[in-house]
């Protein structure tokens, strides 16, 4: 492999994971790695958008089941915690995440967001995508986010 496509880091629970960093010297600057590279193909979990809301609710919506916190780190911290649920279940972890992608309806809260969703990754840093929308399912949510996770082959 050629210095210049060096991954900086790979996962410590799934050797088929790099991080991909063009500027490793950058990489204290930023809370996610410009790309993940998955090595000879993996089995791959898609963890649907996590909200404040407790992962299982009914639908149609029955408001009284949504009760947020108005705080992003606490929306994101209960998010995280419905995220958590389903890598235990699964029998993964976070450095098995390779891609996140969040969605606030307020751009503002980005840095409650990554503070949060640090004390979870620790310095494992997956792709990530930031998009900003209108609203979310629930009123008063302000945060959800979904991962794509990779099986470490056993």
């Amino acid at each position: 492999m050629a210095a210049h496509t060096r991954p900086h880091q790979v996962s410590p629970t799934n050797p088929d994971l790099h991080e991909i960093q063009t500027q490793p010297e950058r990489r204290p600057d930023m809370p996610y790695a410009p790309a993940m590279r998955v090595v000879g193909g993996a089995d791959l979990l898609f963890v649907s958008g996590a909200t404040p809301s407790p992962l299982y609710h009914r639908h149609p919506h029955d408001l009284q089941e949504h009760d947020h916190p108005v705080s992003i780190r606490e929306q994101t911290r209960r998010a995280m915690e419905n995220i958590r649920g389903i890598l235990e279940h699964e029998g993964l972890r976070w450095t098995d995440v390779v891609k996140v992608t969040k969605f606030l309806t307020d751009m503002r809260d980005m840095d409650g967001l990554v503070a949060v969703m640090a004390e979870y990754f620790g310095d494992w840093t997956p792709a990530s995508t930031t998009i900003c929308v209108n609203q979310l399912s629930t009123p008063g949510a302000r945060v959800e986010i979904e991962m794509v996770v990779a099986y470490p082959k056993r």
